[in-house]
């Protein structure tokens, strides 16, 4: 019984994540078009029907490309720092509320927070072991940028665990049955949004790949398999997000037609956002964390912290 359970809960895996991947292709797909109509140009459309293979092509391209390595690189760290940010980014999948087997468990909560905060470690690595100034100098922005908006994510999904006194993400959908948290707390959601738009090194704040000042940031060195699949890692991030934004403000049954309609908004918002906002300072982004976003969520906290401690005293 228990090796059927095993296997049963292996290949729930592998679908999760051959899911997860190819969604990721098709956002690929979604983003080049709606940049395109953006700039008033047509983006993907010669590859298959309308650019459908386009994702499928470019993926063939760069796993057969030419696999360089830097002459003086710590080869061993180097090697594996992209397959470790992949494997993290589809480790978070997991916690998504499948009710089937080891899905939805309690702590779902705090095992994405485990997993996001380790992804920090494969960008410093990747940058430092290239050994490379211009890695190592994106390698050093992107930690600073992603601890601190860590920081900011971690006190905003407080006051929501306050409210719901659970690190279950499945009481999300059960306690926005009749109104949705977005409505409730409007200013924790929109700081939830930028704090996520950073967090995932996405336009205006994506300092990490800062073409302009840093050619490409950590991941200059990388090239081939290397530079796709931390290309793979930052797209399953984003895809995360905007299923967690779902789920945390909008809620409804994460296996409704509806709820895929406000997933696909989602990640056509973090595109149009690309697609609209020049880059900001990188001075303005940690003023926007160290003294905006965080006084304001630990007021939120303190808020929240006193009506469930005046209805504890009620209730005693």
């Amino acid at each position: 019984m228990f090796f059927k359970d095993l296997i049963l809960c292996v290949v729930m895996v592998l679908i999760i994540i051959i899911m997860v991947l190819v969604g990721l292709a098709f956002l690929t797909l979604l983003e080049r078009k709606v940049l395109g109509y953006i700039q008033i140009r047509k983006g993907p459309n010669k590859v298959g029907l309308v650019g459908i293979l386009q994702p499928f092509s470019d993926g063939i391209k760069l796993f057969t490309k030419e696999q360089t390595f830097p002459f003086m690189s710590n080869y061993m760290i180097y090697f594996f720092s992209p397959v470790f940010s992949l494997f993290l980014s589809l480790m978070m999948w997991l916690c998504m509320p499948f009710l089937t087997y080891l899905f939805g468990f309690n702590l779902g909560i705090l095992y994405f927070l485990c997993c996001s905060s380790l992804s920090v470690y494969t960008i410093m690595m990747a940058g430092w072991s290239s050994n490379s100034n211009y890695a190592m100098l994106g390698g050093i922005r992107a930690v600073a940028q992603t601890i601190s908006y860590e920081v900011s994510l971690f006190l905003i999904l407080l006051s929501f665990l306050f409210l719901l006194s659970s690190l279950n993400l499945l009481n999300f959908m059960k306690y926005q049955e009749n109104i949705w948290f977005l409505f409730l707390c409007l200013p924790l959601c929109s700081m939830w949004v930028i704090s996520s738009l950073a967090e995932t090194n996405r336009t205006p704040f994506d300092f990490a790949e800062g073409e302009s000042e840093l050619v490409s940031g950590f991941n200059v060195e990388y090239s081939s398999s290397g530079f796709a699949l931390i290309f793979l890692a930052e797209y399953s991030s984003i895809l995360f997000m905007s299923m967690l934004c779902c789920l945390l403000f909008l809620g409804g049954n994460i296996f409704s037609i509806m709820f895929f309609l406000k997933l696909v908004f989602m990640a056509f918002f973090w595109v149009w956002v690309r697609g609209t906002l020049p880059r900001y300072r990188y001075d303005k982004l940690m003023y926007l964390c160290w003294k905006s976003f965080l006084p304001v969520s630990l007021n939120y906290l303190l808020l929240f912290g006193g009506i469930k401690l005046f209805l504890f005293s009620q209730l005693m």
